[in-house]
């Protein structure tokens, strides 16, 4: 009998994901904000949130749990899980906008930096019997001229079988389906890997409990996480999606797009073979 892991936690799960963004920040000091986009934005978000109490008529018994809730998310260490699931996709909008290649995608919580250098065609890093479909994933990696960028790098990651993602679940272990991909000269990759399964973002805090009161799923549809770089080029952060997927239609993140879905195509050997490539624009 199969003993069944342990979920993460949210307290976990925002632990470790503060982690990786605090280190992500100190290496790269992060861009300074002028005074007037601090007043600006902020001054705007309390209009909004001043005319939401007031069409909704929002109580003070209503406004002392919103206060208890936001508590609660900070003591438990929930803010890269509340942002990044419910904000993060409407900031990725915004910079769309002016971005031409490839469409983009949330970051989302669970990225770890520094992971292996692996030359494609790779395999990630993986259990001797890690279970799931095998996948096959290859593309090019092109500019928007069409050149291809040989030497681009694919930072890779994803959940495996069960919906865990090494780093956040204390069974697997580290670097698990996590790797640093590098095309060859003529920006092709290939990559073998297993199909990710959908997964709940942890429900055992209060981001939990907000989504249960307003009834809402804590579902995400199984997906690939890239970050696709090369020199003198715009990062692309994305995630790919497969097609008739559940909770495509659903994500709760809202972070899914029709460009973004992949058919992969069964062999019938128990491998999928996929191929998607990427455009990406000058620095």
């Amino acid at each position: 009998m199969t003993t069944p892991h342990p979920s993460p936690t949210a307290a976990g799960s925002g632990s470790s994901a503060t982690e990786a963004f605090r280190a992500g920040r100190s290496a790269t000091g992060g861009p300074a904000v002028a005074p007037e986009r601090v007043s600006a934005v902020v001054s705007s978000l309390l209009s909004g949130i001043h005319q939401t109490i007031r069409s909704e008529s929002v109580t003070y018994d209503e406004f002392q749990a919103a206060k208890q809730f936001l508590i609660e998310v900070g003591e438990g260490g929930e803010w890269p899980l509340l942002l990044d699931v419910f904000v993060e996709h409407v900031v990725e909008d915004v910079a769309a906008r002016a971005q031409e290649g490839t469409k983009g995608s949330i970051l989302g919580p669970y990225y770890l930096p520094g992971q292996v250098r692996l030359e494609s065609p790779a395999t990630l890093p993986q259990r001797p019997d890690e279970k799931g479909t095998r996948l096959v994933f290859s593309g090019e990696v092109r500019a928007t001229d069409g050149t291809p960028l040989p030497g681009a790098e694919l930072d890779i990651w994803h959940a495996d079988d069960e919906g865990y993602y090494s780093g956040f679940a204390p069974h697997l272990p580290e670097g698990n389906l996590r790797g640093v991909v590098v095309a060859d000269e003529r920006g092709r990759f290939e990559i073998s890997t297993i199909l990710p399964s959908p997964y709940q973002i942890p429900t055992d805090g209060p981001t939990g409990a907000l989504i249960e009161a307003a009834g809402w799923h804590p579902w995400r549809p199984a997906h690939l996480h890239l970050l696709v770089r090369a020199d003198g080029h715009r990062t692309i952060t994305t995630q790919l999606y497969f097609a008739g997927g559940e909770w495509l239609d659903s994500d709760v993140a809202s972070a899914t797009k029709p460009e973004l879905i992949l058919e992969p195509v069964d062999q019938g050997d128990g491998t999928s073979v996929v191929r998607y490539d990427f455009t990406l624009e000058p620095a």
